[in-house]
């Protein structure tokens, strides 16, 4: 009986043990995910490859955190302007106590809805204001979009080596279709650039801006555009299919011409001509600031993360890549990971001398000293220190991209 007794004792304490074990915790539901109700405002819907990618990454954070979809409020086709106020507003009332907004342009409006709403949590994340409002139910977030820009670059530059190879192509001429002339759109297509020219030192590149996030027509006409200048390879930082559409259309007319996307698999649209995507893995962001939001801790003014936390990836690699592509990517998220590649190392590309004074190079034209962050508003960049060990430290003095530097080797047509 007393060994019995003795038995049962050690297996409660077993049992209590695991119950308070904090690995197992981990993957727990936090206490009142079931309350909490999630505004989200979008610049578009799902028909936009990139709100679909915060659509679908909300609703993985939620399911990851045990929190109904049903207690999540959608806002669709929410402009830059003072409707942004209205629908953060409206979400107020609803009941909704943390709410996000997806474009650049709603973030002055998000700062005003937090003004007004202090016991509301706002979270914009594309902006860059949240530090500087002073407001501490401001927030941003953004993913590590560089090293999967990054990626989708090596991914081009393998083909641009096979194409020059075999004839295909005789120059090493690419183009890309950008938003606009923001540090986002160019800290992106620098990344992809410098992925590109790891593979074919002598790469160039055109850029050519549509000046809006979402007009399939405008970003087919671009892309078309960059293809009459002899571009080879097109990429893409704007929200939807039209680049690759217009690409493939190439293609099908007898054009050795390829496609990088973003956002979403663009092989339905481009089954030839898409390489891969660079993609955003928005639920891996949106759930680290719901756990604390739910979990009721400090939730970061500024949170980025990447790769190595699974928050950016590249879509399937098409048929057309060219041979040991995938082995080339492997190599390369696995050295992003380790640190042993720095995307924005600054002994890969070189800078004319700043006239604004928010950066300094040596005799050779590498970066030697850069400022990160823009205090008055001007546009340029004249405070925190991004150069590191040799690289341009992006998303760590805030979550927003800060790397505006023009480096050589890359036109942009119509800025």
């Amino acid at each position: 009986m007393k060994k019995l007794l003795a038995l049962l004792l050690v297996l409660a304490m077993v049992f209590a043990f695991a119950a308070c074990n904090p690995k197992e915790d981990a993957g727990k539901t936090p206490e009142g995910s079931s309350d909490v109700k999630i505004g989200c405002i979008l610049i578009h819907d799902e028909n936009s490859g990139y709100d679909a990618a915060h659509i679908e990454g909300i609703k993985g954070a939620c399911a990851e955190l045990g929190i109904p979809e049903s207690n999540i409020i959608f806002k669709y086709n929410i402009p830059e302007d003072a409707k942004c106020y209205d629908a953060a507003t409206d979400l107020v009332e609803k009941g909704c106590t943390i709410i996000f907004s997806d474009s650049y342009g709603h973030q002055s409006y998000m700062q005003q809805a937090a003004t007004d709403n202090p016991s509301v949590t706002f979270v914009a994340c594309t902006g860059d204001n949240a530090a500087p409002s002073g407001l501490s139910n401001l927030k941003n977030i953004f993913p590590y979009t560089f090293e999967s820009r990054y990626v989708s670059g090596v991914v081009a530059g393998m083909k641009l080596q096979e194409m020059l190879a075999d004839g295909t192509a005789t120059d090493a001429h690419v183009g890309y279709v950008g938003a606009f002339p923001y540090a986002e759109v160019v800290c992106g297509y620098t990344a992809f650039f410098l992925g590109i020219r790891s593979i074919v030192p002598d790469a160039y590149m055109d850029v050519q801006y549509t000046n809006s996030w979402y007009d399939p027509t405008a970003e087919a006409a671009a892309a078309d555009a960059l293809l009459s200048r002899g571009c080879v390879i097109i990429g893409q930082h704007a929200d939807s299919t039209g680049a690759p559409s217009a690409v493939q259309e190439a293609y099908d007319n007898g054009a050795k011409v390829y496609s990088v996307g973003y956002n979403i698999d663009m092989l339905a649209v481009a089954p030839e001509a898409a390489l891969t995507s660079a993609q955003n893995v928005w639920s891996k962001v949106y759930v680290e600031m719901l756990r604390n939001f739910v979990e009721g801790k400090e939730v970061p003014t500024d949170f980025a993360t990447g790769y190595a936390n699974g928050a950016v990836a590249i879509s399937a690699l098409g048929a057309s890549c060219a041979a040991g592509t995938q082995e080339k990517v492997d190599e390369v998220w696995a050295a992003i990971k380790d640190g042993s590649l720095k995307v924005f190392d600054t002994s890969t590309f070189t800078c004319q001398p700043a006239a604004d004074g928010s950066y300094t190079v040596d005799a050779e034209g590498h970066v030697t000293s850069a400022f990160a962050l823009d205090t008055n508003g001007d546009w340029v960049n004249d405070s925190g220190e991004a150069i590191e060990d040799g690289a341009f430290i992006e998303s760590v003095h805030r979550s927003a991209p800060y790397f505006a530097l023009r480096i050589d080797g890359i036109t942009e047509l119509n800025n």
